[in-house]
């Protein structure tokens, strides 16, 4: 069963595996991180890392069994019992409930390791598995945004 593992300085070449592997996947639905992103992947795994140690962010990474990335599930913006969900999944992972399951963790892990009272999170229209996800993991949509410069929806989900 995957496991939903807090990142840490082991994941960087799975989690890089991950990114290279499912690049043109995601930037069907978000912008794409650019080269830059892959040429310096091993300074902006340090960068995060050390953001994580601030606790500003809590950035996870759902593994297989075999140490595979299969989704990223990241709470960024950690301020007042409040953060930013945002999470990504492997084209193949798809369909399989894995990102539902994903978000579900990250929600209990926001609320039960972190303390946090709320979760905000964006999806764009023209992504509507992600919207599908949203919804039925709790969140209720509370305006519209524009997410990569698309138009998207902002929804919020209040922990107890």
């Amino acid at each position: 069963m995957p496991e939903l593992q807090r990142l840490d300085a082991r994941h960087a070449p799975a989690l890089l595996r991950f990114e290279q592997e499912n690049r043109a996947y995601f930037a069907r639905f978000v912008p794409d991180r650019g080269d830059d992103y892959f040429a310096e992947f091993a300074a902006r795994h340090a960068e995060l890392l050390a953001e994580q140690a601030t606790g500003e962010c809590h950035f996870h990474l759902l593994v297989d069994d075999d140490g595979a990335v299969l989704g990223r599930f990241n709470l960024v913006d950690v301020a007042d019992g409040s953060a930013e969900l945002g999470y990504r999944v492997a084209e193949r992972a798809t369909g399989r409930g894995v990102a539902q399951d994903g978000v579900r963790r990250a929600c209990d892990l926001a609320r039960d390791e972190y303390g946090l009272r709320q979760l905000v999170a964006s999806a764009a229209l023209a992504n509507p598995a992600s919207l599908a996800v949203l919804r039925r993991t709790g969140f209720v949509p509370v305006g519209e945004v524009l997410v990569g410069g698309q138009p998207g929806l902002r929804h919020v989900r209040y922990l107890s």
